[in-house]
């Protein structure tokens, strides 16, 4: 097995591929970020008697740029990673890399892969992609909107021309009709789809999970594929970190939030309603305040809680049960 580490940019794929990890030997490559830079740089592999079967293409999470890159090499063959890009900049440092340049990147990429063997990423399937392009867009409107229902209150209270105020109602009411019409796409899409439609049923018999909550959860799940409740939890940024050492430094744990803000945001609005309705959530909460918590840190144990709880209903097929575990 071969390993190639390719540093993702907007335009283009710097690329190392590792002939000999002892010794670091590599050739490298830049190709376009596009299909066509694909094909030309597994045509440049075969050149160097390296096939598709036998590459292993480690990548790092970064925005959407590497998205293409990495369902192109997929679709030919290529085993692919994606990894973190905090643990890899941590592993370049331990190798005692300071330089910072694409190539420099590629090839720590490349040996992170050869040394760490980070599991195998699969894409997750049409429906689930096009689901999250669509929450991304949703989400996209509502935070314009916002913005511009903020510009107006703001005219409301300055001295501003008729036609910039006019301008922003005609704006809002745009903005209100492509809201109301992604949302429309949205639900109509997920009812389309008997697994997406099943699932988000599961998700929402969830006291305190809505049905945007339970769309953002559905998007994660099915764009990423999670062997235990714990693995969401650490995705979502929900579990703790501890911050210790001797006698010297004695932090209290805090959350990692390690992972998509936004989803951190909407589950925390989550935990807040389900400490009043969820009977689990609600005895949690109550139970770590009793010892002492403080209510932020009992609020992330209810947020993880509701990660586990979300996982656990697609895990089992069956409805949220409020007297599950619970005393009589």
């Amino acid at each position: 097995m071969y390993f190639i580490g390719i540093d993702v940019s907007k335009a283009k794929l710097d690329c190392s591929l590792l002939l000999d990890v002892a010794t670091s030997k590599r050739r490298a490559k830049a190709a376009a970020n596009s299909k066509a830079g694909i094909a030309d740089l597994l045509a440049w592999c075969a050149k160097q008697h390296v096939l598709p079967h036998e590459l292993r293409a480690i990548l790092e999470g970064t925005g959407v740029y590497h998205e293409q890159a990495a369902l192109a090499l997929t679709d030919a063959g290529v085993t692919v990673s994606i990894v973190n890009p905090a643990q890899v900049k941590d592993f370049g440092r331990s190798l005692g890399i300071r330089t910072k340049t694409d190539g420099v990147d590629s090839l720590i990429l490349a040996r992170y892969g050869a040394l760490l063997n980070p599991k195998p990423w699969h894409p997750p399937s049409q429906e689930a992609r096009v689901l999250q392009a669509l929450l991304s867009r949703r989400e996209a409107i509502a935070q314009d909107l916002q913005r511009e229902r903020n510009r107006l209150e703001k005219a409301g209270a300055t001295d501003t021309p008729a036609l910039i105020h006019q301008s922003l109602l005609d704006s809002i009411a745009f903005l209100e009709k492509q809201l109301a019409k992604l949302q429309h796409d949205i639900d109509e899409h997920i009812h389309k789809h008997p697994g997406l439609k099943a699932d988000r049923e599961l998700l929402t018999s969830i006291p305190a999970v809505g049905p945007q909550v339970g769309n953002h959860l559905l998007s994660v799940m099915h764009n990423h594929c999670f062997q235990s409740a714990e693995q969401l939890a650490a995705y979502l940024g929900l579990v703790p970190v501890e911050r210790q050492s001797g006698t010297s430094l004695l932090g209290r744990p805090r959350l990692s939030k390690a992972g998509p803000a936004r989803i951190r945001a909407i589950l925390y609005m989550a935990a807040v309603v389900g400490t009043q309705h969820n009977p689990h959530l609600k005895a949690l909460y109550l139970r770590l305040q009793a010892r002492g918590k403080t209510k932020m840190s009992a609020l992330g144990a209810v947020m993880r809680k509701l990660a586990h709880l979300c996982f656990g209903v697609l895990k089992t097929r069956q409805p949220y049960r409020p007297d599950y575990g619970i005393p009589a």
